[in-house]
C-alpha cells in the first residue's frame, strides 16, 4: 500500500478502492491474544489424542476445561497449524416405506426410545469377539456396553434386565433385524415389561442412525487404534468409557455443543 502511494503520488482512499481493501486494515495495528500460544498448544495437545475430532468437537473439549472460546477463533487455529478437517457428512433423505409412506420415531425425552446393534472385531490372534451396544437416542448417551466371544438372545435380555433396574423401562427399543434382535424369547420379553419395539426396515441401516453413529466412532476411536490380545482389557476401557466417556470416546454431541451428561441436566432442570 505505502509503495504504491509513493510511485504514483494516490491517496489512500483511492489506493485502497483500486486494490479492493478496507481503509481501516492501514489504520488497525493486527495483535495476537496474550493467550494464542497457549491455546494452540492446548488445541494441538487434544488433536494429537483425539486424532479423529474436528474443530467443533475440539472446541467443547476446550470449554469444558474452562477456555473462554468460540468456535472461529478455534477453526482459524486450526487451519493455521494445519490440522485436518473431516469431510462434511452428505446430506440423506427421509425414510421412505414401501407403501410410499414416510415414518421416523424421534425421541423426545430420555428413556423415550432406546437403540442397540452389535460391533464385531477381532483380537490380535484372530479370534473374533462381539460388543452389544446400547444408547439413549435422546442424551447421546452410552447405557451398556457389553462384550465377549459370542452374544445371543439370553445376553441381550440378560443386559436389558439390569437396565431397566437402573434406568426404569424406555417407551421404544429400536433395532435392527438381527437373529438376536428378532427372536421370540426377547420380543416377548420387552413386551412384558412394557415397552414396545421398533424394528428398522431390511437393509436399511440408517433408520438406526444414533446407534450405527456411535458403533462408527467406537471403531474408529478405539478399535483401530489399539491392538487387543485378550477380552480383559475391555473391562476396564469400556467401563471406563462408561463412567468417564471423556477419558475414551467424547460421545455423540448436540447441534449446540453438548454432550449427554450436560444435555441430560438441561432436560431435568
Amino acid at each position: 500500500m505505502e509503495h504504491v502511494r509513493a510511485e504514483l503520488g494516490l491517496s489512500e482512499r483511492r489506493v485502497c478502492r483500486v486494490l479492493g481493501q478496507h481503509r481501516s486494515t492501514q489504520r488497525k495495528i493486527p495483535t495476537t491474544p496474550d493467550d494464542e500460544a497457549a491455546l494452540t498448544a492446548d488445541i494441538i495437545a487434544l488433536a494429537t489424542r483425539y486424532g479423529r475430532y474436528g474443530y467443533r468437537r475440539i472446541t467443547a473439549l476446550l470449554r469444558e476445561a474452562g477456555w473462554r472460546v468460540n468456535r472461529k477463533r478455534v477453526e482459524r487455529i486450526w487451519r493455521q497449524e494445519g490440522l485436518k478437517v473431516p469431510q462434511k457428512q452428505p446430506k440423506r433423505g427421509r425414510l421412505w416405506l414401501n407403501d410410499g409412506s414416510c415414518i421416523r420415531l424421534r425421541p423426545e425425552y430420555p428413556n423415550h426410545v432406546w437403540s442397540y446393534d452389535f460391533v464385531e472385531d477381532r483380537t490380535h490372534d484372530g479370534r473374533k469377539f462381539r460388543m452389544l451396544n446400547i444408547i439413549d437416542e435422546f442424551t447421546r448417551e452410552c447405557l451398556a456396553i457389553r462384550v465377549d466371544r459370542k452374544l445371543k438372545a439370553v445376553d441381550v435380555i440378560d443386559v436389558l434386565s439390569d437396565l431397566f433396574i437402573l434406568r426404569g423401562v424406555p417407551g421404544h427399543i429400536r433395532s435392527d433385524n438381527g437373529p438376536e434382535f428378532v427372536a421370540k424369547a426377547v420380543r416377548e420379553w420387552i413386551t412384558a415389561v412394557g415397552a414396545k419395539t421398533a424394528y428398522i426396515e431390511p437393509g436399511s441401516p440408517w433408520e438406526n442412525g444414533y446407534c450405527e453413529s456411535f458403533n462408527s466412532k467406537l471403531r474408529d476411536e478405539l478399535l483401530k487404534g489399539e491392538v487387543f490380545y485378550t477380552l480383559e482389557p475391555f473391562s476396564r476401557l469400556y467401563s471406563g468409557f462408561a463412567t468417564e466417556p471423556r477419558e475414551l470416546l467424547q460421545p455423540s454431541l448436540d447441534g449446540r455443543g453438548r454432550n449427554p451428561e450436560q444435555l441430560s441436566g438441561a432436560v431435568h432442570r
